[in-house]
C-alpha cells in the first residue's frame, strides 16, 4: 500500500472503526442476553460500542488485505489475528492495570477457554466476523462513497468515529 491510497482510504477507515466498535456492542448485547438471562450494558464507554472491536476490525483489514479475494484465508488470518489481540489486550490490561474487563471462565460456551482471555467460540465468531467485513460492509461502504456527495460520505465516516473517540 502506498501513502496516497491510505490518504484516500481514512474516511472508509474511520467508518470501519467506528462500526467494528458498533457491531461488537451489538453482538455482545445479544450474547450476554443469553448468558446472563438479562440485558447488560456492555464495554466501558458511554456510547453504544467497544473499543476492542473498532481496532480489531482495522487490524482484520490491515492483514487480510493481500488475500482478500480468498474468503478462507481472510478467515483464518481473521481468527488468529483477533484471538492474539483478544488475548494481547486481556493479559496487558490485568498485568498493567489489575482489570479484567472479561472472562471466559464464567460464560457459556467458553470451550477451548485460554486463562479466560479467549475461547474458541469467540475467535470463531472473530473468525466469521472478518469474512463478513471483508466480503460484505467494505464492499457497502466503498458503494456508498461512491453514491454520496463526498462531504455527506465525509460526514458519515467522521462524526460517529470521532464522538466514539472522544467517548
Amino acid at each position: 500500500m502506498n501513502k496516497d491510497y491510505l490518504k484516500q482510504r481514512i474516511p472508509l477507515l474511520a467508518m470501519i472503526f467506528w462500526f467494528g466498535g458498533v457491531f461488537g456492542f451489538i453482538y455482545e448485547e445479544i450474547f450476554y442476553r443469553f448468558d446472563l438471562g438479562e440485558w447488560v450494558k456492555r464495554g466501558t464507554t458511554f456510547g453504544p460500542w467497544i473499543p476492542i472491536y473498532a481496532f480489531g476490525g482495522l487490524l482484520i483489514l490491515a492483514i487480510t488485505f493481500k488475500v482478500k479475494k480468498n474468503p478462507f484465508l481472510v478467515f483464518l488470518l481473521a481468527t488468529v489475528a483477533s484471538g492474539v489481540l483478544e488475548y494481547a489486550t486481556g493479559w496487558a490490561l490485568l498485568q498493567f492495570f489489575n482489570t479484567r474487563l472479561w472472562d471466559y471462565n464464567n460464560e457459556i460456551l467458553n470451550w477451548g477457554n485460554i486463562n479466560g482471555f479467549i475461547c474458541l467460540r469467540s475467535i470463531l465468531f472473530f473468525g466469521v466476523s472478518g469474512v463478513f467485513l471483508r466480503f460484505i460492509v467494505v464492499p457497502i461502504f466503498e458503494k456508498l462513497e461512491k453514491k454520496l456527495p463526498k462531504k455527506l460520505w465525509l460526514c458519515l465516516c467522521f462524526i460517529p468515529a470521532a464522538a466514539f473517540v472522544f467517548d
